[in-house]
């Protein structure tokens, strides 16, 4: 999978770009805060119909615009064109101009995987951002995954909702639910089976290339889920068993919602016993897992984007890293600075240099 042409109307501080990308691989340099991150952030969003820097959609529309386009051609066996726009409403998604009314059945149509420095958070942050970022992934492989994540969702609001006017009124009847219960329990197993699937999967590469990065062994993310090995009936009973506790709340308290994903070295918490630079490693061993899944299952070679990764490993680990990349992989980096790329890398590369509101492009050979 390759991106060939990418084009930006009023997206972030660009009003009209028209790129032309390389096949294999491309280099946008420039300061900070001149906009190589916009131009990745902008084909991340293409794939997954959201930002991996902001939860609002309006901060990507240039200022005084009412709306923002990123539209790219791709190349998957055959090439398509791909078009969102964003306005102050919400997303207008099209492939071919042909409108798409579900982004259910857009999401995993274009796989990227992003490696970036706010990846750290998978190691670092609380369950929730492990949640949302591993839901994140998986929903890039696996559409069927987000409308189930979406169902799952809209049915715990409901019965959190029904939990709270039991609260308020003791005569409300239990069989509604019963049935949210049932419905919860009946989604949440085949979410749990996925997630599980994944992690197992990933894990059976994580420590592999963990010890080849970095010489230690015994890496991998342990999946926290109170859903593990259990039926459906015995799922109920434990709804059943916390029922009181969940009306006096107001909140469901058992689910996958809960779920967490913790790295593990050795069977202790990675964060509490790996170095800095050990837990970098981690997250790009984890990265390289994901390519491997995608790859595997999806039998798609993923859009690889490493941004400002410079800036945060030496020149060596890039090198490690980029060279368990095949030739068949496009790879687009950011970097604030050409010297900081081995000279290796610019073989048969694109460099796209943004100055003066101007963007230069060269070739080198």
């Amino acid at each position: 999978m390759k991106i060939t042409n990418l084009k930006l109307k009023n997206f972030r501080n660009y009003q009209n770009l028209n790129l032309d990308f390389s096949e294999y691989k491309n280099i946008i340099i420039g300061n900070n805060g001149i906009g190589k991150t916009n131009i990745v952030e902008a084909i991340y969003y293409l794939s997954l119909t959201k930002s991996f820097r902001t939860n609002n959609d309006e901060v990507l529309i240039k200022d005084n615009e009412e709306f923002a386009v990123i539209e790219a051609n791709i190349i998957d066996k055959i090439s398509n064109n791909y078009k969102i726009v964003i306005n102050k409403v919400g997303k207008n998604i099209r492939i071919d101009n042909n409108p798409i009314t579900s982004i259910g059945d857009y999401i995993s149509k274009i796989n990227v995987i992003l490696f970036n420095q706010e990846d750290i958070k998978l190691i670092k942050d609380n369950p929730s951002t492990h949640r949302k970022l591993i839901n994140m992934e998986l929903s890039e492989f696996n559409n069927d995954y987000l409308k189930l994540l979406s169902l799952y969702n809209k049915v715990l609001k409901q019965r959190n909702t029904y939990l709270k006017s039991m609260y308020f009124n003791g005569n409300i009847p239990h069989d509604y639910l019963d049935i949210l219960t049932d419905k919860l329990a009946e989604i949440g197993l085949k979410i749990y089976h996925i997630r599980k699937k994944y992690i197992d999967e990933i894990n059976s590469y994580l420590d592999k290339i963990f010890k080849k990065i970095v010489k230690k062994e015994n890496l991998n993310i342990k999946y926290i889920t109170n859903y593990e090995n259990k039926t459906k009936e015995e799922l109920l009973k434990q709804y059943k068993k916390n029922e009181s506790k969940d009306i006096n709340y107001g909140k469901t308290h058992l689910g996958i919602h809960v779920d967490d994903f913790v790295f593990m070295i050795n069977g202790k918490l990675a964060k509490d016993f790996l170095s800095e630079g050990e837990l970098k490693n981690a997250i790009i061993s984890f990265k390289l897992s994901e390519i491997k899944y995608c790859i595997n299952n999806i039998h798609k070679t993923p859009i690889l984007i490493l941004d400002d990764l410079f800036s945060e490993l030496d020149d060596k680990k890039i090198n490690n890293l980029i060279g368990n990349f095949k030739k068949n992989f496009q790879i687009i980096i950011t970097t604030t600075d050409i010297n900081k790329v081995n000279p290796k890398l610019l073989t048969n590369c694109r460099i796209f240099k943004i100055a003066n509101k101007r963007i230069e492009v060269k070739d080198y050979e």
